[in-house]
């Protein structure tokens, strides 16, 4: 897993200590994280282009905000997510894979904190449900 920082791996270091909120970006392979300071670059896009990527690259990316208190998932699926035309499998999909790698991501930069969906994200969980 390669972590990319942004401005710079010490800068983030120094925000985690302060418990200043996160941007993680983690590649829905699990083979990168982008992570900065949100003051840094407020916006997860915006994360992106700062780190040299186009911003058409979010769709490949679970977009987290995260400190040591948790893990909010910006829980976002693209309707083109691994080719699956059935809304309610890709999104059951979408949400397994999400829960996996962000995990994942969540350990790899030494964090032990639960992900959240927040209300405004939770509009698909009833077809989770099923």
């Amino acid at each position: 897993m390669v972590i990319k920082y942004y401005p710079g791996e010490t800068h983030v270091y120094e925000a985690m200590q302060a418990n200043d909120p996160l941007l993680m970006l983690v590649s829905y392979d699990g083979l990168e994280i982008l992570l900065a300071n949100i003051d840094d670059a407020f916006e997860h896009h915006i994360l992106l282009k700062k780190l040299d990527y186009k911003e058409t690259e979010i769709d490949r990316f679970f977009r987290v905000i995260i400190n040591q208190e948790g893990a909010d998932w910006t829980f976002v699926c693209p309707s083109n997510y691994k080719n699956i035309s059935s809304k309610e499998k890709r999104i059951s999909v979408f949400y397994n894979d999400g829960i996996t790698q962000i995990s994942k991501a969540i350990q790899a930069i030494g964090f032990k904190v639960d992900i959240q969906i927040p209300k405004r994200y939770r509009r698909h969980f009833d077809i989770l449900k099923e």
